[in-house]
């Protein structure tokens, strides 16, 4: 039996996701261009100067790399519940966006570090726990990729991911937690800023959340497009006889 092979593209991409990703392009363009231009015009630090500018990415980097693995954990729990594989998609997309944005952080807070404390790297006790943070959804994802279809693994990695999700209160809350240990600086809060940089700021962590957002659904879509193409070949085998 002959079967033509269809030239359709995979049709498992909702129009919700497809619209979503539409809207989130636009937004994050703008939402980008008004991040520069604000973070190009705030003043310097009479301290740091210069350098002190890149609290406007390395702090940002930080609330989406949460946000990533929050939705890991959200969706990771809703997988063990529902027992739906569109779940478990999502939460590996959380991780993989997770740990991409955990990884621009760890790259930028080494570029602050040399220009503020003379070296780039210092075992603080915050730096100590993200690193640890990074390694946790790390190896959620080395997880995934080596025992890939295996619903078995899915539910583990969902445990792994809600219970990975208790770092992040330990490394927000570490500067508290170890007082004079550490070197970073209090958490930033009302009124900490100085003036002018509290919209850039602010712009910097809706962009970074945008930005998040934007790439878990974008990593959703492929992944109902491969999962489409793949079942499409199966069937296209089986019509064949192989």
């Amino acid at each position: 039996m002959t079967h033509a092979v269809s030239n359709q593209e995979p049709t498992s991409t909702s129009p919700g996701i497809s619209r979503a990703l539409t809207i989130t392009s636009a937004v994050l363009a703008l939402s980008i261009a008004i991040w520069a231009y604000l973070v190009y015009s705030a003043p310097l630090d009479s301290v740091q100067g210069l350098i002190q500018k890149i609290l406007y990415v390395h702090v940002p980097c930080w609330f989406a790399a949460y946000a990533g693995f929050a939705v890991t954990a959200v969706c990771g729990a809703f997988y063990l519940w529902k027992n739906d594989e569109r779940f478990d998609r999502v939460a590996v997309a959380g991780a993989e966006v997770g740990v991409l944005f955990c990884t621009l952080g760890l790259v930028t807070g080494p570029i602050w570090a040399k220009g503020t404390w003379g070296h780039w790297w210092a075992w603080d006790p915050r730096l100590t726990v993200t690193l640890l943070l990074w390694f946790i959804y790390l190896a959620y994802l080395l997880l995934r990729s080596f025992t890939e279809g295996s619903t078995r693994t899915a539910r583990f990695a969902a445990v792994y991911g809600i219970a990975g999700l208790a770092v992040i209160p330990l490394n927000y809350f570490a500067i508290q937690l170890f007082g004079g240990a550490a070197m970073h600086p209090n958490n930033l809060e009302r009124g900490s800023l100085g003036t002018g940089m509290g919209w850039p700021f602010a712009a910097g962590v809706f962009t970074a959340l945008l930005a998040m957002l934007h790439l878990v659904l974008l990593r959703v879509d492929l992944e109902n497009k491969r999962i489409a193409a793949n079942a499409n070949a199966a069937e296209w085998d089986s019509d064949e006889g192989f």
